[in-house]
C-alpha cells in the first residue's frame, strides 16, 4: 500500500511538473501557419521593425476625428457612426497613363498595340493592329468608369475614393520624368500635383515608382530623385519611411532596376559612391525589383534598401513565385534588407500580348486574391505592395469593373460579385494584415 502512494506521488509529481514546462513553454512558442498564426522559424525582427516603420507624424488627415490605433502604421477615422482605418503599410501600383477625347483629344493607352511574339512565326499566328475603344479597349475587363482620362479631375476622385475604400494608404505613382513617356503614351508628370491634392484630400500618401525610360543611369537617377524631393518633398501626401539609421526618408521603387549593373547603382547608393545621395538631403529607401534569383545579391552590391517582386503572375518569375518568398525574406533580414512582396487579384494581358495565354491566373472570384495574401502574409512583411489598382493591360487591377459585351467582344468581370468586390477584398486583408502584425509586436 505504502509502495502504491509513493507510486501515486511520483506520478501526480511528474505529471504536475508536465503540465508546468508545457505551459512555459507555449508561452514562448511562435505562432504557426495561417491567417491568425505565422509559420514556424520566420522569426520577426522587432529591432527592425521599431526602426523602419512609418513615423506618426508624417500622417496628414482629412477633416475628421481620428485616433491612432495600436500600429503607427495606420489612422483610424471616425465619420457619422462609424470607425475605419487606411493602412501605410500597404501600397498599391498606380498608372497615370491613359487618355480619352474628351480630356486629351484622343484615347492613350486604351487602343494599345496588339504587341507582336518576337518569333515571326509565333507572331504569324496571332492578331495584329490596335484596339479600337471605347468599345474595343486594350484590356479584358472594362472599367466602370468607361475608358477614362488619368486628367479628369471627377476620375482622379474616385480613383482616390476607391484606394480609400479599400484601405491602402500609399498610391506607389508610375513616375516617367518631365517630357518623358512609355513607348505607347504621353508624357504625365505635370498631372503628379493634382494626384497629390486628390490623395491628400482622402489623407492617402503618395511613393513614387521610377521607370526604365531611354537613358536612365545612376546619375540621371541622381536628378530624378532631387528633382521629385525638391517638388514634392514639402507636400503633404508626399510618403516616407522609417530608415534603418531612425531617419524618415521617402521611400522609391525603382522598376527593371537590374538593367543598370550594380557597379553604377553603387555610385548613387553608396556612401563611397561618385554621386552618393546617402547622408545628403536627397537620401531615401531604395528598393530594387527582383526577378531572377542571382538578382538578391545585384541588389546586395548595388546599395539598395530592399527588394519587391511586383508581377501578379505566381510562377511567372523567381521573384513573383510564392514558393520563394520564405528564401528572399530571409536573405533579406540577413542582410537588413527590406523585403516587400508584391500581391494581385490575377493575371491576364492577353488583350495586348495575344500570345501570353500561358502566364495568365484566373481569380477564381477572389480566392487567388486571397491566396497570394496568404502567401504573402506568411513570411512577415513590413509593407506588402498590390499590383495593381488600375494595370488594365495586365487584367491586375482592384479598380471597379463592369460586365460588357459588345458585337466583337465579351470581356470578363467580377460576377457574381459587385464591382467593388476586390476593393473589400483588399479591405478585409489589410485589417487581417495589421492585427497580425500588432500580434508580433507584443
Amino acid at each position: 500500500m505504502t509502495r502504491l502512494r509513493r507510486k501515486a506521488l511520483i506520478a501526480l509529481f511528474l505529471f504536475t511538473l508536465f503540465i508546468f514546462g508545457t505551459m512555459m513553454g507555449l508561452r514562448t512558442l511562435k505562432p504557426s501557419d495561417g491567417f491568425s498564426d505565422m509559420a514556424p522559424g520566420m522569426d520577426f525582427i522587432g529591432e527592425r521593425s521599431d526602426r523602419r516603420r512609418l513615423d506618426v507624424k508624417d500622417v496628414v488627415v482629412s477633416p475628421g476625428q481620428f485616433h491612432m490605433g495600436s500600429s503607427d502604421t495606420k489612422v483610424v477615422f471616425t465619420k457619422s457612426d462609424r470607425d475605419y482605418s487606411i493602412f501605410y503599410d500597404v501600397h498599391i501600383f498606380y498608372y497615370l497613363w491613359y487618355g480619352s477625347p474628351s480630356m486629351d483629344n484622343k484615347y492613350i493607352h486604351w487602343d494599345h498595340v496588339l504587341v507582336p511574339h518576337w518569333d515571326p512565326k509565333i507572331a504569324a499566328s496571332h492578331a495584329q493592329g490596335r484596339h479600337t475603344p471605347p468599345e474595343d479597349i486594350a484590356s479584358s475587363f472594362y472599367p466602370e468608369l468607361g475608358p477614362y482620362s488619368s486628367r479628369d479631375p471627377k476620375v482622379l476622385e474616385s480613383h482616390m475614393a476607391q484606394i480609400e475604400a479599400a484601405a491602402a494608404g500609399v498610391l506607389v505613382l508610375s513616375w516617367y520624368p518631365p517630357g518623358v513617356a512609355d513607348d505607347h503614351g504621353e508624357p504625365t508628370e505635370d498631372l503628379v500635383p493634382a494626384v497629390m491634392d486628390a490623395a491628400h484630400r482622402h489623407s492617402i500618401k503618395v511613393a513614387f515608382h521610377i521607370q526604365p525610360y531611354k537613358g536612365r543611369t545612376d546619375q540621371s537617377m541622381h536628378d530624378n530623385i532631387k528633382y521629385i524631393t525638391d517638388k514634392y518633398g514639402k507636400h503633404g501626401a508626399f510618403y516616407r519611411f522609417r530608415s534603418s539609421t531612425g531617419r524618415i526618408l521617402p521611400l522609391f521603387y525603382v522598376y527593371d532596376s537590374y538593367l543598370t549593373p550594380p557597379e553604377s547603382w553603387a555610385e548613387l547608393l553608396t556612401a563611397k559612391g561618385s554621386h552618393s545621395v546617402r547622408g545628403t538631403p536627397y537620401d531615401g529607401i531604395f528598393v530594387a525589383l527582383i526577378v531572377e534569383e542571382r538578382h538578391k545579391h545585384d541588389i546586395l552590391a548595388s546599395g539598395f534598401d530592399g527588394m519587391y517582386t511586383y508581377f501578379a503572375s505566381n510562377g511567372f518569375s523567381f521573384g513573383s513565385s510564392h514558393q520563394n518568398w520564405k528564401a528572399i525574406k530571409t536573405f533579406c533580414d540577413a542582410n537588413n534588407l527590406l523585403f516587400i512582396p508584391s500581391v494581385g487579384p490575377g493575371y491576364v494581358d492577353t488583350a495586348v500580348r495575344p500570345w501570353n495565354n500561358h502566364n495568365t491566373r484566373n481569380r477564381v472570384n477572389g480566392r487567388y486574391y486571397e491566396t497570394s495574401l496568404q502567401a504573402a502574409l506568411s513570411v512577415r512583411p513590413e509593407i506588402v505592395t498590390i499590383t495593381s489598382f488600375n494595370q488594365w493591360h495586365e487584367g491586375t487591377q482592384i479598380e471597379k469593373a463592369v460586365p460588357k459585351k459588345t458585337v466583337t467582344r465579351l470581356y470578363l468581370d467580377y460576377q457574381p460579385n459587385q464591382p467593388g468586390h476586390y476593393l473589400e477584398l483588399t479591405r478585409q486583408w489589410s485589417e487581417n494584415f495589421n492585427k497580425e502584425k500588432d500580434k508580433w509586436l507584443m
